[in-house]
């Protein structure tokens, strides 16, 4: 039978622990006996994740953090030594994409400038403060989140970094192409780190999570019928496992890619988990 028992007591650090997938994250570890400290900007929420996991009988402390913020994050940090020790498991959650970095349209036609529409936001419309915020909450989130807690990680037995990636990473989606590129850059930020840090033992991998239908997406993968959105139907129809991810999808993923008894001699990989979209070329 696979366990995972060596992952017990360790302390697991999941940023965006509010959300749906990290929060799965962090309950998945929280039942191998690992410590979780939950942290999200949202406050309220990352107390209701622990407040479920310690329920269950685990252990899980929520913090209010901001990933762009040092003086935010050092201040987790203390907390999180004092309160469950240093951490041994980092999971880069924390992310998301902003409205000022979509393009209204998949594809750029030459009336969108003759012709143009008020409604219609063409590739030349996009904001760079967008894109910047974009870019910064998931690249420049997880370099200083990583900054902050490997200091205490380097030099520690089986210290491991989880980044989540995106399939976007792979094949940029129309109209979203600053969360497409910040994640491609934690895909290759994911390779740096794990040379970088190689020679003391911390190994450094990625998730890179397709399409999931959750409570939270579902309206905009579904129309009031239950029937695909146009938008979706051409997701499933690309996906060759022919349906969306659920959060349970990505806990082998998480539990494999953490333990080193599974995954030891692996790092610097960035493990998609998509069912099949990012191989299938369409044809």
């Amino acid at each position: 039978m696979l366990n995972h028992n060596n992952l017990k007591g360790r302390v697991a650090v999941i940023t965006g622990a509010g959300g749906v997938l990290c929060s799965g994250f962090a309950k998945d570890l929280a039942e191998f006996g690992v410590k979780t400290a939950v942290l999200d900007l949202n406050f309220q929420a990352a107390q209701a994740v622990a407040d479920e996991i310690t329920a269950a009988g685990g252990t899980a402390l929520p913090l209010k953090c901001n990933v762009l913020e040092k003086e935010s994050l050092e201040q987790a940090r203390l907390a999180v030594n004092e309160n469950l020790g240093t951490c041994d498991i980092l999971i880069n959650g924390a992310g998301g994409n902003s409205p000022k970095g979509n393009t209204t349209k998949e594809t750029f036609e030459l009336k969108d400038i003759t012709e143009k529409a008020e409604d219609i936001k063409t590739f030349f419309d996009l904001d760079p403060e967008g894109i910047k915020f974009v870019f910064d909450l998931n690249f420049l989130g997880t370099l200083l989140t990583t900054q902050t807690f490997a200091a205490d990680m380097v030099g520690k037995e089986n210290a491991c970094i989880l980044n989540i990636s995106s399939m976007n990473a792979y094949r940029p989606l129309t109209k979203i192409p600053a969360y497409s590129a910040a994640k491609a850059a934690v895909s290759n930020f994911t390779q740096f780190m794990a040379v970088h840090f190689a020679p003391v033992g911390l190994r450094v991998n990625a998730m890179a999570p397709g399409f999931f239908s959750t409570n939270q997406n579902k309206a905009r993968l579904y129309n009031e019928d239950g029937s695909l959105t146009p938008r979706s139907d051409k997701i499933i129809s690309h996906t060759p496992m022919g349906r969306f991810g659920v959060p349970a999808d990505l806990t082998g993923a998480l539990l494999f890619l953490c333990d080193e008894s599974y995954s030891g001699f692996i790092t610097g990989v960035v493990l998609p988990v998509d069912g099949g979209f990012s191989a299938y070329s369409g044809v």
